[in-house]
């Protein structure tokens, strides 16, 4: 009689993606997902390769979650420059509810630690249509590229806390979103 399997992927993946959650990358090791699943170390690799393996497992995981974030947040909203603030709201929220898992998306990592380009494709399909409704299909990558970057800078920097002048951050972000929809809606 064969020995019962002890854990599969799926386990895995949910393990690591709730230490990474809880606890940050650093924090995320094969010894660490071992026991979260229940089994030594070495029983992992029946199932996944290496660490890197694992954090790109997670990594594919976080993207389809805020992929399907940001396509819930577009979807039904026919004018794309109120497309454009829903979608930089969601992905400011998504960072908030998942600063670890946000920040595992932009991360510098190992090649064989990255998400599949077709699963990152996925997650950016809501931001690249967004863009080519307000600036056209000849820009929309550069569109999408500027959206990405000021949204990413200033959750970056707002959970660092690197805000330290006053004023509301709510307000700041809907000033600074407000006024780069409206610029790449008239470019």
């Amino acid at each position: 009689m064969p020995t019962p399997e002890r854990t599969n992927r799926e386990a895995i993946v949910a393990a690591a993606t709730g230490i990474l959650e809880r606890e940050g990358l650093d924090a995320l090791t094969m010894q660490a997902v071992a026991a979260a699943v229940g089994v030594r170390a070495p029983s992992l690799y029946k199932r996944v390769r290496s660490r890197n393996d694992v954090i790109r497992l997670v990594m594919e995981g976080v993207a389809e979650d805020l992929g399907n974030a940001l396509d819930t947040a577009v979807r039904g909203i026919p004018d794309p420059r109120e497309r454009a603030l829903a979608l930089l709201d969601a992905t400011r929220a998504f960072a908030h509810a998942r600063p670890n898992a946000y920040s595992l998306l932009f991360a510098r990592l190992p090649d064989d630690a990255l998400a599949d380009p077709e699963v990152l494709a996925g997650t950016i399909a809501a931001v690249l249509s967004v863009s080519t409704d307000l600036v056209g299909e000849e820009d929309a990558l550069a569109g999408a590229r500027t959206l990405t970057a000021w949204v990413h800078g200033f959750v970056t920097m707002e959970l660092a806390g690197r805000f330290r002048m006053g004023s509301d951050l709510d307000d700041a972000f809907a000033y600074g979103a407000r006024h780069i929809a409206d610029a790449l809606a008239r470019a």
